[in-house]
């Protein structure tokens, strides 16, 4: 990100209460977006989003205050939109995937102008089990450009907006669009994988590698014990759960994997069935903290973009 941008986007900071955690997402980082009128994409994490936003009421009296999501909000000759969250919450999610919403949008690139408790160190727990999820449901070979689109469609699946809302070529352009950063995110897991021989990855002189994987047993267990645990619990609970010593001499459960297939089924079954859930929540907390009117605002411009991606 241009430091100007950078700059100005930390001067809309200062005109509220002091955070613990800021990241901007979305179009604002593509590296090619000219279009200077779409939406600026704020998460913002507080240790309590009632007490920040009592801090606000100035504010509030211009832009509204909702619970999660405020869009629409002008400033500085720009439209915002940010959303608030209990540090906490966000926490948990990208550890353990509670709910499987920011943990998804972390997963995807975000710059950060405020991190005070090291939220990028602790993200990497959720890069790392991005792509464990994603190798589960990849085939023997693919691309690099497959693993990212693959990471990014992980926190779409079951999104109810996705079938009507949302443009169809939205992870496609979200990927060819921020390659390089998703690029510079997944490296290290990538070659760690590599490292364990779980991946074999060939640069064949383009901008991108191809990737084949153990498709082997041993393999889908070294990829599950690097997800997060409250997904492993509940695979557990469908498939089965044994006993097994890790590397620290800790005894813990693991689901037991009869196959790599059924295995790939049952996470997919259990993160579909988080994201379904999660975005008909947001979609009534949205309706009804933001007002009617920026609701249907923002859901038929959604909508719009939806059609002209079917035409």
């Amino acid at each position: 990100m241009e430091k100007d941008s950078k700059a100005e986007l930390e001067s809309f900071l200062e005109s509220l209460p002091p955070v613990q955690f800021c990241c901007v997402y979305g179009s604002a980082l593509h590296p090619n977006n000219r279009d200077k009128s779409k939406m600026v994409d704020f998460i913002l994490a507080v240790p309590d989003p009632l007490n920040w936003h009592s801090e606000i009421t100035g504010v509030a009296d211009n832009i509204g205050i909702g619970v999660h999501f405020n869009p629409y909000v002008n400033w500085n000759c720009k439209m915002l939109k940010y959303g608030v969250v209990r540090m906490h919450d966000l926490v948990q999610d990208i550890r353990n995937w509670e709910r499987f919403y920011l943990s998804g949008r972390l997963q995807k690139p975000v710059h950060l102008l405020v991190d005070d408790l090291d939220i990028e160190n602790v993200n990497m727990v959720n890069l790392r089990a991005a792509v464990s999820a994603a190798l589960l449901l990849l085939p023997l070979k693919f691309s690099e450009e497959d693993l990212y689109a693959k990471i990014c469609s992980l926190s779409y699946m079951g999104d109810l907006r996705m079938l009507f809302a949302e443009d169809r070529y939205k992870v496609k352009k979200i990927v060819q669009g921020q390659f390089d950063l998703f690029q510079l995110m997944y490296k290290p897991f990538v070659e760690e994988y590599e490292a364990k021989e779980v991946l074999r990855c060939s640069s064949s002189g383009t901008h991108q590698a191809s990737i084949s994987q153990d498709y082997g047993l041993s393999a889908a267990h070294a990829i599950v014990s690097s997800l997060p645990p409250a997904i492993r619990r509940q695979m557990g609970l469908k498939l089965g759960e044994r006993k097994c010593l890790t590397e620290s001499g800790q005894v813990v459960l693991e689901p037991v994997i009869g196959s790599r297939e059924e295995a790939a089924k049952c996470m997919q079954k259990i993160l579909r069935r988080k994201v379904m859930f999660s975005s008909a929540r947001q979609a009534i907390s949205g309706l009804l903290s933001v007002g009617g009117a920026n609701a249907m605002r923002y859901l038929g411009n959604k909508i719009r973009k939806a059609w002209k991606s079917w035409r």
